[in-house]
């Protein structure tokens, strides 16, 4: 059931009335979220960003989600990329040191190398994830999702007997 509610929040979110700019920045800024620690202070910042800007919080949630699931399968690439840079960058070395002797510095966790390659990468994919999902989400309005509601695999799915059992369940609490 997991799954099946995940495609069809997916494609609710592509169908809102939120701009295609919403959309993605809330998938943009759920996926620094969820590849990144949440318990840090970058987390609370990101996550304070995502609750004052008007982007779609489902979409974050679903970025932040599907992020999470995929970050523990990188956390050695993470782990490798934070080592690189607060190791064997020798011109940074005075600067981590620096910050880790700040007051509030040592709350982002950034000396852990996990926590700063997971940052780092989050950091760098974030525009791709914002320009592609923006994208995704207005040829989805266009053109994708009149194909996907007339296929025949959305329409055997639509009219089966557990997502119709599902509906009756979900509509009783409303």
């Amino acid at each position: 059931m997991f799954w099946l509610k995940l495609v069809k929040d997916l494609i609710a979110i592509f169908r809102e009335g939120q701009t295609p700019r919403q959309v993605a920045g809330g998938f943009a800024l759920g996926s620094i979220v969820g590849l990144s620690p949440m318990l840090t202070l970058q987390g609370l910042a990101v996550w304070l960003v995502i609750l004052v800007l008007d982007v779609n919080l489902a979409a974050a949630l679903m970025a932040l989600t599907v992020c999470s699931l995929c970050a523990y399968l990188f956390d050695p690439i993470f782990h490798w990329l934070g080592y690189q840079i607060l190791v064997n960058i020798e011109g940074l070395r005075s600067f981590w040191t620096t910050l880790y002797n700040a007051p509030i510095a040592p709350l982002t966790r950034f000396n852990n190398t996990v926590v700063m390659g997971s940052l780092v990468v989050a950091l760098i994919l974030a525009l791709p994830i914002y320009f592609g999902s923006k994208h995704l989400v207005i040829a989805y309005r266009k053109t994708i999702g009149a194909r996907v509601e007339k296929s025949k695999v959305y329409q055997i799915i639509k009219h089966s007997a557990l997502v119709q059992w599902y509906t009756k369940i979900r509509d009783l609490g409303a």
